[in-house]
């Protein structure tokens, strides 16, 4: 027996799509922050915000590599497991977002198997430019031994949880390469770019049926090729930021001068997936450098609607600012169940799941 739904076959368990269809939930979602997926108390306190507020849709998680893959070729995925069956619950939706970089240097972001000379030492400290401080961490991508383990993540991934009703979606971090506190050659960087590429269609490959995206904002000279690409690969474009102001997100004033990531949002509107996210930063000022104002959660809103044509927003969970972001979207009234934004299937899609 099976079971038809806007033109997706399913398997009589109505949770398994027989074609390529991607589960189709877009609209606002809360992002976790720091270690709170791991604390019942705050998790309980979560489940009863989402009860609360039907516009939210479900939770963006963060997890890092070494959170997943503890050992080479073994897979812990118990968290991911237990946060979609406490969704399931609520009807509501579970999107991943693999740590690819580290903005804390303590933070034991990859396997330390990667961390040995097969692999190069599998990542490389980054400072803020100009500074001379270990940030963080970045992947040594460029290294195909690297990129075959990353792979194989996924390919694990997706074996398990393409065909959840409840895995919405699934990302990779920012594409800010950071200030490398080691010399990092021009073809390195290039194949840097090259491989993430190829990590995208491989999460397409392996996530058919699962909305999967991409987190862009720099190299600005890369982005034009890079996110042309994503799009060829039906991959969704995403941000971890939405600084309304920000000049290094928007327009160059100079002439031939490379376009922020902002540019494209419009022109891919109804293509693929646009994601962006309210950072705990974008609450506090309209730029980066802090030189803009404290914007409204309704500014937000409007902005990542209206000019990035978002179909979702990922709403971090922030001290002080969470509360106006939940007073809002139960002001919104009769939105919709994308609580305003674009709820059209993308037409890299062959047929979406709703």
């Amino acid at each position: 027996m099976a079971w038809l739904f806007i033109g997706v076959t399913y398997a009589s368990d109505k949770s398994t799509p027989i074609n390529n269809a991607v589960k189709w939930h877009p609209g606002h979602y809360y992002t976790l922050m720091g270690q709170s997926k791991n604390n019942p108390k705050q998790m309980a306190q979560i489940y009863r915000e989402l009860k609360n507020t039907p516009l939210l849709r479900g939770i963006q998680i963060r997890y890092d590599w070494a959170e997943l893959e503890p050992e080479e070729n073994v897979y812990n995925f118990s968290s991911i497991e237990h946060h979609l069956a406490e969704l399931a619950s609520q009807k509501k939706r579970l999107i991943i977002l693999l740590q690819l970089k580290s903005f804390d240097p303590a933070s034991p972001f990859v396997p330390e198997y990667l961390k040995t000379k097969k692999y190069e030492d599998g990542i490389f400290p980054f400072s803020t430019f100009g500074k001379k401080v270990i940030r963080g961490y970045n992947l040594k991508l460029w290294n195909p031994l690297v990129q075959e383990r990353l792979a194989a993540l996924i390919s694990a991934l997706g074996k398990r949880f393409n065909f959840n009703p409840y895995l919405e979606g699934i990302g990779l971090t920012e594409t800010a390469f950071g200030d490398p506190l080691v010399e990092i050659t021009t073809n390195q960087l290039d194949n840097y770019f090259t491989n993430l590429l190829s990590i995208n269609k491989h999460l397409r490959a392996q996530f058919p049926n699962t909305m999967t995206y991409q987190f862009t904002n720099y190299p600005r000279h890369k982005l034009q090729s890079f996110i042309g690409k994503l799009k060829e690969m039906g991959t969704g474009l995403g941000g971890p930021d939405s600084f309304i102001d920000d000049p290094g997100l928007h327009h160059s004033s100079k002439a031939n001068s490379a376009k922020g990531v902002y540019h494209y949002y419009p022109e891919l509107s109804g293509i693929v997936p646009l994601a962006p996210s309210v950072m705990q930063a974008n609450y506090v000022n309209t730029r980066h450098d802090k030189k803009g104002k404290a914007p409204a959660v309704n500014e937000l809103l409007a902005f990542a609607r209206d000019n990035l044509k978002a179909n979702y927003i990922f709403w971090t969970r922030a001290p002080n600012y969470f509360p106006q972001v939940l007073e809002m979207l139960n002001g919104l009234g009769h939105a919709g169940d994308a609580g305003g934004l674009n709820s059209a299937c993308p037409t890299a899609y062959p047929a979406c799941i709703n």
